[in-house]
């Protein structure tokens, strides 16, 4: 059997003693969009959420976490950050940033850990499903054992 190697996400949510479950697929061809993968691992485009990086300047970043099938509101963002403009992180800085790839962002174990913004859409969900840190893999975790991990906050940041 070959062991699977571990993302930095996985490292740090078992180095905190975080409870959460793995959650594997297969992808076939470049679909790495969330919606995919929603229905890939069979749950609803509600409970799984995509990470964004932006930026409002010069090594200013921010992490956004949203439901899948939403948008990002980068006025509301803006706002919740306290800044004039923030933009998407452009996709060719994501990993040098990061340390993850597009379609394998985790918001847990980036090379630092940036201010963290969570939808106020996942409130009232009993568990969240994000990215772990490669294509073909999520982690399902609380809302609060996320927000704890990366010292995020909750806003109203997507438009749908």
């Amino acid at each position: 059997m070959v062991k699977k190697q571990k993302t930095n996400a996985v490292r740090l949510l078992e180095q905190q003693k975080i409870p959460f479950e793995l959650i594997e697929y297969e992808l076939t061809g470049d679909q790495v969009d969330g919606v995919t993968v929603a229905n890939k691992i069979g749950y609803s485009e509600n409970v799984v959420y995509k990470t964004l990086l932006i930026t409002a300047g010069s090594n200013k970043y921010f992490v956004c976490i949203i439901p899948v099938s939403n948008e990002l509101n980068l006025k509301h963002v803006a706002k919740v950050i306290g800044e004039k403009k923030v933009e998407l992180l452009p996709l060719k800085d994501l990993l040098t940033t990061t340390g993850y790839i597009r379609g394998g962002c985790s918001p847990i174990g980036m090379k630092k850990l940036f201010p963290t913004i969570v939808d106020d859409s996942a409130q009232n969900l009993d568990f969240i499903i994000v990215s772990g840190g490669r294509i073909g893999l999520q982690v399902k975790l609380s809302l609060s054992d996320l927000l704890m991990i990366t010292k995020g906050q909750v806003a109203t940041i997507s438009k749908i």
